[in-house]
């Protein structure tokens, strides 16, 4: 047991050593191998400390190669647009017209995308083509210049608007084509590359072009309807008001109307949105500057007639400013030039307002006489025909009197500060010409009872006169649109006032016979007798019981009463009165006469015993005397 046990460890023992042996030369290997791995990190370090140098050379000589052969693509560009530059110039210098439009567009644009690619480069020896180059792209863009106001010169003959408007037809525009055409030249004269200076005001080449060429057609084709304006607007009769429609300015909008819209359908169709606003406000600059000269002219003319003219200038407010707000709806443009060339109409038109009381006060007052049966003056007449005119111009009247102000005419307008561009109504406008027609009415009717108190003897003929001319003034205001306006607002009762006016003033006179219908009764001698419709009074009774004094008193009144009565009767009859006031006024005159004298015959028609001497008429007789007024 113990020899095998001695046995197996010596074997153990053997194989330690064996491995012991083996680690030993591991050890050896490792230490080699270290050995090696030293060796070789130096060797690698030699290597690139050598091969540094020669690899950032390696480096650089790439970068040279590529910079080399950008140089070398360069110069191939130069050489092939050197070799295009012959080819390029021969178009330009040709023109468009000779070449063709697409094919000269095209060469432009070679040239522009040369330009830009040399100016790219930066490169020193390409100044000078970039020199020839400008100047070819600056050649070319004045060709196409030239060409684009040929184009636009072309058949450019002036319409006659007239000839439009008769027969309803569309305002002549550009023909399709040419427009193309015109759209394909403004795209690159317009474009920054092809402006050789800056813009001017802002607008391109293009568009000052268009708007020389076309806003000379546009002027010369309205000129005759400008003259027209002015001379169907002055009239044969000096005093003959303004009649709606005979001026020819009516006319001459629409033509402006026509031929504008027209001409912004080509411009829509040639320039980019952009320049819509600038190239249609340069081109019809011209003919508004025109029409604007016949509005100035027109209103001196006005000026000069006032007072039957000034309804030539509500007509043209209306007129413009329909004109204005149309072609703002659809061009979106022009609204306030026509506003100014308004401005000094409007201001003689609020002028009128003021101007036409005060000449209804000044031709009163100038009067030296009044009709001496009564009547009514022409003047009247004439007054009602200016305010009855007035009722057809609404919203040119309602616009002014808003601006000047309610009751401001009144004050005249020198004191009065109000917008003048102003295109808007912001007031009822019907409202406001009915304080101006009452104004005007009172201003009529209270000068002329002023003048007829100082010129008429008889305040009956005073109350004729008043009610004559009330009567005319309200025929007139019934018989016409001055009814519509002046249904509201209390117009109607005010000239009611008049009429009772006048009417008390006629009747004053009538107070003599009714004072001599008035007698005295004592209550305390008898019974007082009955009176009224239905009471039966015995005058033979009543006369009995009279003294001999209040006999020649009752009789006295009988014989005053026939005379002032017959004399008052007969006056009625030789005064010129409008039928509605002679019918008024007899009847006026009734009411007051008839109850009284009815009473007084009943009590005492028996003081002549049925002779006549005395009591003249019976109540009948009488009933018949006042019905014949």
């Amino acid at each position: 047991m113990v020899q095998t046990r001695n046995a197996a460890f010596a074997e153990e023992s053997a194989e330690v050593e064996v491995l012991f042996a083996e680690a030993g030369k591991f050890d050896n290997i490792s230490k080699r191998m270290k050995a090696s791995l030293a060796r070789l990190e130096t060797g690698a370090q030699v290597v690139k400390d050598a091969m540094g140098p020669v690899y950032s050379s390696t480096q650089d000589l790439q970068t040279m190669n590529g910079n080399i052969d950008k140089i070398l693509a360069a110069i191939d560009k130069m050489l092939a647009q050197t070799e295009d530059k012959g080819r390029e110039e021969r178009i330009i210098r040709s023109g468009p017209t000779n070449v063709g439009l697409s094919e000269y567009l095209g060469s432009l644009k070679r040239i522009d995308r040369a330009l830009a690619q040399m100016t790219a480069t930066k490169l020193r020896v390409n100044q000078q083509a970039i020199g020839d180059y400008s100047e070819l792209l600056a050649e070319g863009s004045d060709q196409l210049q030239n060409l684009f106001r040929a184009s636009l010169s072309e058949n450019l003959q002036h319409i006659e608007p007239l000839h439009y408007i008769v027969k309803q037809l569309p305002f002549p525009t550009i023909h399709s084509e040419k427009v193309s055409q015109l759209g394909s030249i403004d795209a690159f004269i317009s474009s920054p590359s092809a402006q050789a200076e800056p813009l001017i005001q802002g607008k391109t080449p293009a568009v000052r072009i268009y708007s020389e060429c076309r806003g000379q057609y546009l002027s010369n084709s309205l000129s005759n309807l400008s003259m027209a304006s002015i001379s169907t607007s002055k009239r044969k009769t000096p005093d003959e008001i303004y009649r709606q429609g005979t001026s020819g300015i009516g006319t001459y909008a629409s033509g402006i109307e026509g031929i504008f819209l027209a001409e912004f359908q080509n411009i829509s169709a040639i320039f980019p949105r952009e320049d819509w606003s600038a190239a249609f406000e340069t081109t019809c600059r011209k003919s508004l500057a025109e029409f604007a000269k016949t509005l100035r002219e027109l209103n001196m003319h006005i000026k000069t007639n006032m007072n039957t003219d000034c309804f030539l200038a509500y007509e043209i407010i209306e007129i413009v400013t329909s004109l204005a707000f149309r072609l703002d709806q659809k061009t979106g443009e022009l609204k306030l030039p026509f506003a100014d060339a308004l401005k000094p109409i409007r201001e003689t038109a609020k002028a009128s307002l003021s101007e036409l009381i005060e000449d209804v006060r000044r031709r009163v007052g100038m009067m030296q006489t009044l009709p001496i049966d009564g009547s009514s003056v022409p003047l009247t007449s004439e007054v009602m025909n200016r305010l009855q005119t007035m009722t057809l111009y609404p919203q040119s009247l309602g616009s002014i009197m808003a601006s000047l102000g309610d009751g401001n005419w009144n004050r005249g307008v020198a004191n009065v500060t109000s917008p003048s561009n102003s295109l808007d109504v912001g007031a009822d406008s019907n409202q406001l010409l009915s304080h101006y027609i009452v104004d005007t009415m009172e201003a009529l009717l209270s000068s002329l009872e002023g003048k007829a108190r100082i010129l008429m003897k008889s305040k009956s003929m005073l109350g004729v006169f008043i009610a004559n001319n009330v009567a005319l003034i309200d025929r007139m205001i019934r018989s016409s649109d001055l009814i519509d306006v002046l249904k509201t607002g209390g117009a109607l009762a005010r000239l009611d006032a008049w009429r009772k006016k006048g009417t008390s003033a006629y009747l004053d006179s009538w107070r003599e016979p009714c004072s001599a219908l008035m007698d005295v009764q004592y209550t305390n001698r008898g019974a007082r007798p009955p009176s009224g419709s239905n009471g039966l009074i015995d005058s033979a009774a009543v006369v009995k019981g009279l003294s001999s004094k209040d006999k020649d008193a009752i009789k006295e009144k009988f014989k005053t009463f026939n005379i002032s009565f017959d004399d008052l009767c007969s006056k009625h009859k030789v005064m010129a009165m409008e039928r509605e006031v002679r019918s008024q006024l007899s009847r006026e005159v009734g009411a007051m006469i008839e109850p009284l004298y009815a009473r007084f015959w009943d009590r005492y028609h028996e003081i002549d015993k049925g002779k006549g001497k005395y009591v003249k008429y019976d109540k009948g007789s009488l009933a018949a005397s006042l019905a014949s007024l």
